[in-house]
């Protein structure tokens, strides 16, 4: 069975997310809430047809400013709908903008999404999405383990072998803790 780290070298949209963010630790709100909502845009779709969109979803998403995003209204979620760049899909969209409404009330509760993420470290997968599913909406298993193996806090990203373990490795992500 073949891995990502199989196929994503020197693919022009994989390589580079393979090579310099997967797996990476991520800390940084706007880019939290990018990795969540390009996990939830991908739920039932290709990761490759997600990374081709990915440009025109963040520039569609004002750059996943949270403060933005939370404060969307019916006109923006039309405009939304309305973006062939983007997955028009309704439940993903409402659930990107709820959850961005939800980080902003993160911040007063937990000290924010990244604080809210460390506090809930060590978990099971399935305590993860228990707390994701507590928190947040659109976060089946598959959007967290994937998002949480997409920023450093599920182990499983990439091979041993791989040049982009010792990469991650070296940055001690908190699944090596």
């Amino acid at each position: 069975m073949s891995s990502y780290c199989d196929i994503a070298p020197g693919h022009p949209l994989h390589g580079p997310y393979h090579d310099t963010e997967y797996g990476f630790p991520l800390t940084d709100e706007a880019a939290l809430l990018e990795r969540m909502s390009l996990e939830i845009f991908q739920a039932g779709l290709s990761w490759l047809i997600i990374l081709k969109k990915r440009p025109t979803i963040v520039t569609a998403f004002e750059g996943f400013d949270v403060d933005r995003v939370a404060a969307y209204g019916e006109r923006e979620r039309a405009r939304l709908l309305a973006d062939a760049g983007i997955i028009r899909n309704r439940r993903k969209v409402d659930a990107i903008i709820e959850n961005a409404r939800r980080t902003v009330g993160l911040r007063e509760s937990a000290g924010g999404l990244a604080a809210w993420i460390a506090s809930h470290h060590p978990l099971s997968k399935d305590e993860w999405v228990k707390a994701f599913r507590q928190t947040f909406v659109f976060m089946g298993g598959e959007v967290v383990g994937e998002f949480l193996m997409s920023i450093g806090y599920l182990a499983g990203a990439h091979r041993e072998d791989c040049p982009a373990f010792a990469k991650i490795a070296s940055l001690r992500p908190p699944w090596m803790e």
